[in-house]
């Protein structure tokens, strides 16, 4: 019997925020490597995961959300997702049928390629799949699919076909990572982003979106890890409400963020937070560049 060929590639997951993109990845993963919220446009950066078995390595690109970018830092992160559509053996596209707005955008950015696309039609455990199969009907109309899945990546649902179809994309070649990684990301790029994971969930409307978090020093002990992050805000106002008063905000803030860091690296954290204003970072290039955007 012959051996079979271990097969590897690279697939960019890309849809509108809050499709789903970074529940997909961490269910296929076994593992939380993107953060995730209910907010949309919580993912910033091109998150990595990486899936092995015995014969397949899929290297995951988690995006943004694609949108019509109104400043710097959003222009950032429509070029992460222009890479990973260039880097790409294989597009996910991620589609919400429950959202009432158009793919515009979406369709747009993936018309251009000359790429498998599958079509991933997630949240089908909250939506009738007839109404679902109308809504794949007319995006059939405007993009050509090598397959359509229908998934519920919260639950689980469909996601070994998806990834048997996965598979049936990619070339023979050995895997391009060691296969017990599950990332290329240092632990301080995890930390950050498990903060800013946090301020999504804690804070309303503005302030998640004018925040980004820098790790400034980590140092690892035996027993403890000490951190300590700032949290760049874009104006002096936030500063205020971020720090809460009497401080109780940030301190509800670092307890959470702790809990979080602890799980993830499996081992005791001691986090001290601060917050700093960089007037309108959001808007300028060089601050969305030194700030790893």
């Amino acid at each position: 019997m012959t051996e079979k060929q271990h097969k590897s590639g690279y697939a960019a997951i890309i849809g509108k925020p809050n499709a789903g993109k970074s529940t997909l990845m961490n269910r296929i993963l076994g593992s939380k490597i993107s953060i995730t919220t209910h907010k949309a446009q919580t993912t910033r950066h091109q998150v990595v995961g990486i899936f092995s078995d015995d014969d397949t390595q899929v290297v995951f690109l988690d995006t943004p959300g694609v949108i019509s970018p109104k400043y710097e830092l959003q222009s950032a992160m429509m070029r992460t997702v222009g890479r990973a559509r260039a880097d790409a053996d294989v597009i996910l596209f991620i589609f919400d049928p429950t959202d009432r707005h158009p793919t515009d955008e979406v369709i747009e950015l993936l018309r251009s390629i000359n790429k498998p696309i599958l079509l991933v039609v997630n949240k089908i455990d909250v939506i009738d799949r007839s109404k679902a199969e109308k809504k794949v009907a007319d995006l059939e109309d405007k993009l050509r699919f090598k397959s359509i899945h229908y998934v519920s990546a919260l639950q689980g649902t469909g996601t070994d076909e998806l990834m048997d179809a996965i598979r049936g994309q990619l070339i023979p070649g050995p895997p391009y990572y060691p296969k017990e990684d599950l990332s290329e990301h240092p632990v301080r790029f995890f930390v950050s982003e498990l903060i800013r994971e946090q301020v999504y969930l804690q804070f309303q409307e503005e302030i998640p979106y004018s925040c980004t978090v820098e790790v400034i020093s980590y140092d690892a002990d035996v027993d403890i890890d000490r951190i300590n992050a700032e949290i760049i805000v874009n104006r002096n106002s936030q500063k205020g409400m971020l720090i809460g008063k009497g401080g109780k905000a940030i301190k509800n803030l670092g307890i959470k963020s702790r809990e979080s860091i602890e799980e993830f690296i499996g081992k005791k954290v001691f986090l001290d937070l601060h917050v700093k204003v960089r007037e309108k970072w959001r808007e300028k290039e060089n601050w969305v560049r030194n700030l790893g955007y």
